[in-house]
């Protein structure tokens, strides 16, 4: 089975569009590869943290990927900042990186404009990343097209290093673009992709809302005057957004959604609407918070750096007599 390796930044809270366009992909690839999962908590100090919301963000984060479906029996979860081999692997690497290299990652471009006074982390980070995929001989790495850069620098850092020592030590990974989830989009304003760092939380439904919010979201979510429930994502947004929520969730076609509510006025719809999320969205909020504070959530931790720091000590002695750095 080939393997999958995906690092996931714990930065916040979850929407629904998370988990509608990105999370339900991941339970899918569970089934198909051998898939790693891990917290990239040290690349998520590279800009300045708040330590006691990014511990909690940390913990928060893997609590709720399981609560979603993301199967530990199937998948391996790990904390990255656990296994002292990431940090190690990238050091070896940082010293056989070429500078320029680093210089057009554009994601440092755009942070480092964002953050004028930036740490040398900032810079490097990358090749952290290169060592995370690396260090797994991993076969995919699933990736947006803004992150396919850092999978093709792990490419070139691994063959760069292969061709210098004269061994096939690395395998070459390739990066997996997922197919186009479902975007969901902004309640209030349904031209702009749902996200967390909205200015107005009222069009963003978090996945640990209560019901209460999530009812009052949805029935205040921005429609248009025609009152008929029709897709049509150019002159009717608002509408067209809810429908492909209702059709993420419920496994609906478009057109039998459209049959289904030939006949409802808006108000109609959108209640059905929120109570198709509020039953889908339960379940998964009573998980969490089973997990969040539980000995079960550090036993999967756990495992997972046990499993890893494993077989990543392997690569990092085997890494280290290729360099010449044995006794």
């Amino acid at each position: 089975m080939k393997r999958f390796l995906t690092g996931l930044q714990p930065t916040g809270s979850i929407t629904l569009g998370n988990y509608i366009g990105a999370i339900k992909q991941m339970v899918k690839y569970q089934e198909e590869y051998d898939s790693f999962i891990f917290i990239a908590d040290m690349h998520s100090i590279t800009v300045p943290q708040d330590p006691e919301t990014l511990s909690k963000n940390i913990r928060s984060l893997v609590a709720t990927y399981i609560a979603c479906g993301v199967d530990p029996n199937k998948n391996t979860i790990f904390l990255q900042s656990e296994n002292i081999y990431h940090a190690n692997v990238s050091w070896i690497l940082e010293c056989n990186t070429p500078y320029g290299l680093l210089g057009r990652m554009t994601q440092f471009k755009d942070k480092s404009q964002k953050h004028q006074n930036f740490m040398a982390g900032l810079y490097t980070y990358p090749v952290l990343m290169a060592a995370d995929i690396l260090i797994y001989d991993s076969d995919y790495v699933p990736v947006g097209k803004d992150q396919k850069q850092h999978v093709e620098l792990a490419r070139d850092i691994a063959e760069s290093f292969n061709k210098r020592y004269g061994k096939e030590f690395f395998k070459l990974p390739e990066p997996l673009i997922p197919e186009e989830g479902a975007k969901i989009c902004d309640l209030i304003d349904p031209t702009k992709k749902m996200s967390k760092s909205a200015e107005n939380k009222k069009g963003v439904i978090m996945l640990l809302d209560d019901e209460k919010d999530i009812r009052k979201k949805i029935m205040g979510a921005t429609t248009d005057s025609e009152m008929i429930v029709r897709y049509d994502i150019e002159t009717k947004p608002g509408i067209s957004n809810l429908i492909t929520i209702y059709h993420e969730l419920s496994g609906m076609t478009i057109s039998q959604i459209e049959e289904k509510f030939k006949d409802s006025n808006y108000g109609t719809f959108k209640k059905e609407v929120a109570d198709l999320v509020v039953s889908v969205l339960k379940p998964i909020q009573d998980r969490y918070y089973e997990l969040i504070n539980s000995k079960e959530l550090d036993e999967v931790l756990d495992a997972g750096k046990i499993k890893t720091t494993e077989i990543a000590k392997i690569k990092y002695e085997e890494l280290k007599n290729i360099v010449g750095l044995y006794r």
